[in-house]
């Protein structure tokens, strides 16, 4: 009997995840490799108007969050989505109760996705989380965070699915970080096509005069400046 290869795990488990884990233990970000070939992003990008797929669309201009559109996916999800919720996991998690533990607070992730999928449900957070969004030129996504209940994962991820420099301009993923008693650190990143970016959902600990205090973070996208960009991205909690 063969055993049937998982792609996306083996991309993720192809990470340097020592360098990833220092990262964004610096900057509150980290690249990850390709997790998502060429036809997989174009697969992706050609689902945006399949609306079987998915279970709510947002305007962003019409609730002042920016200009561009981004559809939740329904559950179930597409594989190369849960088959890479699944592999990323337990490669956060160590992260996670790292940094909860820095800052004093209780961890309550435990050791497997559905096992936390599970309480999200319980507490009444069952809407699927999984975004697809498109920006079109002069589209922008404002600072924001994605928390939607008491229940939150404090990592999530985002995958590039057009090639910079060739189907669209601008558009650079943006983190904004308010550190304690001093001015806000921010951080500008290209993403490569097909590659993901790991990065505070909520806020993450970072060293002060005290030891350890929590610097909030809120993330968003600079204009498109020509092009069409679409972006995966993936929340490791779910909605209430």
């Amino acid at each position: 009997m063969t055993t049937r290869v998982d792609p996306w795990r083996e991309r993720v488990d192809a990470a340097d995840w020592a360098a990833v884990t220092a990262e964004i233990d610096e900057y509150g970000g980290a690249l990850l490799p390709r997790l998502l070939t060429p036809e997989e992003t174009a697969g992706f990008c050609a689902m945006f108007d399949r609306d079987e797929l998915f279970r709510s669309t947002i305007d962003m201009g019409r609730y002042r969050f920016g200009e561009g559109r981004y559809r939740y996916f329904a559950a179930p999800y597409p594989e190369p989505i849960e088959r890479l919720k699944q592999a990323l996991y337990p490669r956060l998690l160590p992260i996670a109760r790292d940094w909860w533990a820095k800052l004093g607070r209780p961890a309550p992730w435990p050791d497997t996705l559905d096992e936390w999928l599970a309480m999200c449900h319980e507490a009444g957070q069952t809407k699927s989380s999984a975004i697809l969004l498109r920006y079109q030129e002069k589209d922008w996504n404002a600072l924001h965070r994605d928390l939607y209940g008491d229940l939150v994962f404090p990592l999530q991820v985002v995958i590039n699915l057009n090639r910079p420099g060739v189907d669209h301009t601008g558009g650079e993923f943006l983190l904004m970080e308010q550190r304690p008693r001093a001015q806000s650190r921010g951080t500008a990143t290209l993403l490569p096509h097909g590659h993901g970016y790991l990065f505070t959902t909520r806020d993450r600990p970072v060293r002060s005069s005290r030891g350890w205090s929590a610097a909030p973070v809120r993330h968003g996208v600079s204009a498109i400046r020509s092009g069409l960009r679409h972006t995966l991205a993936l929340v490791f909690h779910d909605a209430a």
